[in-house]
């Protein structure tokens, strides 16, 4: 019998789909992390960091998770904390929808909010208070996406391996939103590693450290869950060939489209990563794009897709 022994074992194996009416000549395809069971990405990452936490020893029956996120990996940790019987404490900046922060309790996590406008290293940042609540709290576990190599590793276990093997090697071109780094960096090891030519594309919000550099304009961006104003240890910036920048209107624009041209529903940072990969798409048609959509669309439908925040936001004309 095809049953799962739990919902953990329904992560992985997305579909992917051509955008063709976004591009017709069909070049362009997504593959869709929205069908994973937590809507994102970040299960697939959570489940590796806790495998390996438990195989350590660093977490044991009873415990408590600790991180810091913007709503993805706190929902896939809420899976295997529901699972497995843990507790789960999450951080959050405050510009996470109300959605997100809804969504993570309804798992039974305890949420945080802390100010977005700080920086990694003040103590009310969203990191740096997850990692004291990590230290105060009696058998917790802190993952720590941004320097855990389960994180890259997941994607070159799994995220890579489907992607070459839904498009039988064919893949020219990988394109995936940066944040920690880890989806951008495991899969397109994998993907160099079978086929050295393929080309490595990160989509970054205007602001991000990874476009801007270290004395760049790092500034704040209304996009969620990609860029950084820091370097992650998960990423690899000699995996990524390219870096192409998208601005907040540019991003919550395709994530519209995407929906309504596509019946794609994904957030800002979907609609980010599939114009920087439609415009590789566009500059030769032969090659065969592969973009991530990181996430579902239901986290923002109070933002991307409400006309007036989009108005009070200056994001439409």
């Amino acid at each position: 019998m095809d049953i799962g022994e739990d919902i953990l074992s329904t992560i992985g194996r997305t579909p992917m789909v051509r955008l063709r009416r976004l591009h017709p000549p069909g070049n362009l395809v997504a593959k869709l992390e929205t069908a994973n069971p937590g809507g994102s990405v970040k299960d697939r990452i959570a489940v590796a960091m806790i495998d390996r936490a438990e195989a350590e020893g660093l977490l044991e029956s009873g415990g408590t998770i600790v991180e810091p996120t913007s709503g993805n990996t706190g929902v896939g940790l809420a899976l295997v904390g529901a699972v497995r019987g843990y507790r789960v404490v999450c951080t959050v900046p405050d510009k996470v929808s109300q959605e997100k922060r809804a969504l993570l309790r309804a798992y039974g996590v305890e949420v945080v909010v802390t100010p977005t406008n700080l920086l990694p290293d003040h103590p009310d940042s969203y990191y740096a208070v997850a990692r004291r609540l990590a230290s105060e709290i009696e058998g917790a576990f802190h993952p720590d996406q941004y320097s855990n190599s389960a994180n890259p590793g997941a994607h070159f276990e799994t995220t890579g391996p489907e992607i070459w093997e839904q498009t039988e090697g064919a893949v020219d071109v990988y394109v995936a939103g940066v944040g920690t780094g880890g989806t951008i960096t495991g899969a397109g090891r994998f993907l160099k590693k079978m086929k050295p030519t393929v080309l490595v594309v990160g989509a970054d919000p205007k602001g991000s450290i990874y476009t801007q550099g270290p004395g760049g304009d790092i500034r704040q961006y209304l996009v969620e869950g990609v860029g950084e104003d820091f370097y992650p240890v998960t990423v690899d910036l000699d995996i990524i060939d390219r870096f192409i920048e998208v601005d907040d209107p540019t991003s919550f624009a395709m994530a519209r489209r995407l929906a309504r041209e596509e019946g794609v529903l994904t957030g800002g940072s979907g609609g980010l990563a599939v114009h920087a990969a439609l415009g590789v798409a566009e500059e030769d048609s032969e090659r065969l794009v592969v973009v991530i959509i990181p996430d579902s669309g239901r986290g923002y439908l109070s933002k991307v897709y409400d006309d007036d925040w989009m108005t009070r936001n200056r994001l439409v004309t």
